[in-house]
């Protein structure tokens, strides 16, 4: 049995960071409700790299697994009578709409929870529900930016660098995951359902502890070295460095390990926690000098029989195929009804006793809105009289 079995989700959200939250709970067993327009939710019809796939665009089928589909209009009476319905019986309702859409929809906490006490009620957002900035776009790039962290990384001169994934909506997935796990633990002990709150600027600002208590306690300010240095706060050598045939990663090295190893006298005689400060550049520039004459392998076998911290850089390619990876059953396959094979990467946490699992792909718009209002106690009658009015969509 998988640990969330008997929970169920209602997930109101869009676009990545809501939806990734509520397949984490899918992943665990819980019965997600993707509530979404008769049209099809925003992220079906944007497609990431291109990539668009048959009747599931690949950006949705990646975010949406272990869900049901059901499609209504909340905007008609009909329609959110019957999302109501569906909250008197719900255990979590998430939702990541621009603050103050949920209060005009009539689906805020203050209106659910009276429907149901025990509801755990997840609301997600960009900047946070009130403050000088509630209405911006919460988009990554747009976070990522203002978070501080690309000026954590790179050289003095060099346009700041963004991660090369959607950093902050991942991020404020997990703390949404986290905060609908902690609540239902609350209210197993209390019976209480409660709001509970996440925005994207405080989930990408508080990851950045130890940076930001260097800056603030520690007083020590944000400076990038003229060199690629990939930390602001992480003493040398600690970058990407280029070899002979590609590229590879190096931190933190004892320098008179690299003195040896290197037969280079350059770093003998060197501080960690002091000339890896005041040395950056020129530690950087040494290594370049030493690195680039051989191939990656031969740099890690070296250096890894040698205790020094190094590991090469991967492209997607090379990431799949890792021995680690396979061993570790990173990627999960499973066969859905119109994308065919799928290989994904699966649910990170292992439990002993009840293990993740995925029991349905990604669904069509509307696939299981029927079962769904069958479920909640409506009639064939009334089930056919929605869908025929438009209100409530059932794919063929």
């Amino acid at each position: 049995m998988t640990i969330l079995k008997g929970i169920r989700v209602l997930d109101c959200s869009i676009a990545m960071a809501g939806p990734f939250a509520a397949q984490r709970l899918g992943d665990m067993g819980a019965d997600v409700v993707k509530v979404e327009p008769t049209s099809g939710e925003w992220q079906r019809h944007a497609s990431a790299g291109g990539a668009t796939g048959n009747s599931i665009n690949v950006s949705f089928l990646s975010l949406n697994r272990n869900k049901r589909s059901l499609a209504i209009d909340l905007k008609s009476a009909e329609g959110k009578a019957v999302l109501l319905d569906l909250v008197k019986d719900a255990d979590v309702f998430l939702q990541n709409y621009r603050p103050g859409v949920a209060a005009r929809l009539g689906v805020d906490y203050a209106t659910l929870s009276a429907i149901n006490p025990r509801l755990i009620y997840v609301s997600m957002s960009g900047y946070g529900e009130d403050g000088p900035y509630r209405m911006l776009p919460g988009q990554d790039l747009l976070l990522q930016g203002m978070s501080g962290a690309m000026l954590s990384a790179g050289s003095e001169g060099t346009p700041p660098a963004p991660a090369g994934q959607y950093l902050v909506d991942a991020i404020a997935a997990y703390s949404a995951f986290e905060g609908a796990l902690a609540a239902l633990f609350h209210r197993e002990r209390t019976g209480e359902g409660q709001l509970v709150q996440v925005n994207m600027l405080d989930a990408i600002t508080t990851i950045q502890m130890q940076e930001l208590s260097v800056f603030t306690v520690g007083g020590k300010p944000q400076t990038r070295s003229a060199e690629p240095h990939a930390h602001s706060y992480i003493r040398a050598p600690y970058g990407v460095f280029e070899t002979a045939d590609s590229y590879m990663t190096l931190a933190m090295a004892r320098f008179e390990t690299l003195a040896r190893e290197l037969d280079d006298p350059f770093f003998a005689g060197m501080e960690e926690e002091r000339e890896g400060w005041t040395q950056r550049d020129a530690i950087f520039a040494r290594l370049r000098e030493h690195l680039i004459r051989k191939p990656t392998a031969h740099w890690l076998d070296k250096f890894r029989a040698a205790d020094i911290w190094c590991g090469p850089v991967y492209g997607y390619a090379d990431l799949v195929d890792d021995p680690q990876i396979k061993h570790n059953g990173t990627f999960v396959e499973y066969d859905h009804p119109t994308e065919g094979r799928v290989k994904v990467p699966g649910f990170p946490i292992r439990f002993s006793r009840t293990p993740s699992a995925i029991t349905r792909g990604a669904p069509l718009v509307g696939e299981h809105s029927a079962d769904i209002l069958r479920e909640s106690g409506r009639s064939a009658e009334e089930i056919a009289q929605l869908i025929e009015s438009g209100v409530v969509r059932q794919h063929a």
